[in-house]
């Protein structure tokens, strides 16, 4: 085992965000056109079970704002980047990934018009993946899995659309991956497409 393996073989580094992969720029929110009140995690995980609802049902209303003007499509993204920062905190991912969040963020991603919102929802998607400890049953994992691989099919020629999709897809497969290795077995909702696979293997062969 010594002469097979070295030690970085076993460190798992994340897809997302890896600098050694490719530079990310930092996320900045502004909190004055948020139009919501930018709770802190802390603020977050202490609230009540009432206004911890009332808040998600704020994030989706505001995600699901169907405005077609440049100012409505600059505050979904300020909201987006808000989201990133919630969501590298496990408590904060563990609780989105299995609540009314994580459907709408699919929606988006089906049906933003705008491709930097679509990007973006597939960084929360992908950094959601990565922090979260917990899946429950009921997470449309399979779901967000078809999406993105269709997307990355549809846009295999842009580079870099395909950047901004492959590692969301990465994140979600690992984390089912390592979910059944722990010996939860597998659910119907986190069946992988084979799509998902021919799309990645052509992406290793070509990209």
């Amino acid at each position: 085992k010594e002469l097979i393996y070295t030690e970085s073989d076993l460190i798992v580094t994340p897809i997302i965000d890896n600098p050694k992969i490719m530079k990310q720029v930092p996320v900045r929110f502004d909190p004055k056109t948020l139009h919501m009140p930018a709770y802190s995690v802390e603020k977050l995980l202490s609230m009540k079970e009432v206004d911890w609802n009332n808040f998600l049902k704020r994030v989706c209303s505001l995600l699901d704002s169907s405005e077609k003007n440049i100012g409505a499509a600059r505050s979904k993204l300020n909201l987006l980047y808000y989201l990133c920062t919630l969501v590298v905190h496990k408590e904060i991912a563990n609780r989105l990934i299995s609540s009314l969040l994580f459907p709408m963020l699919i929606q988006q991603l089906r049906a933003a018009a705008n491709w930097d919102i679509r990007a973006n929802v597939a960084r929360v998607i992908g950094l959601l993946a990565l922090h979260t400890s917990e899946l429950g049953e009921n997470v449309p994992v399979s779901e967000a899995i078809t999406l993105l691989t269709e997307l990355i099919r549809e846009n295999f020629r842009n580079s870099k659309l395909k950047q901004c999709f492959l590692p969301a897809l990465g994140e979600l497969l690992y984390l089912i991956a390592s979910k059944e290795e722990k010996g939860e077995h597998p659910r119907e909702c986190w069946a992988v497409p084979s799509a998902a696979y021919t799309v990645l293997m052509r992406c290793l062969r070509e990209g």
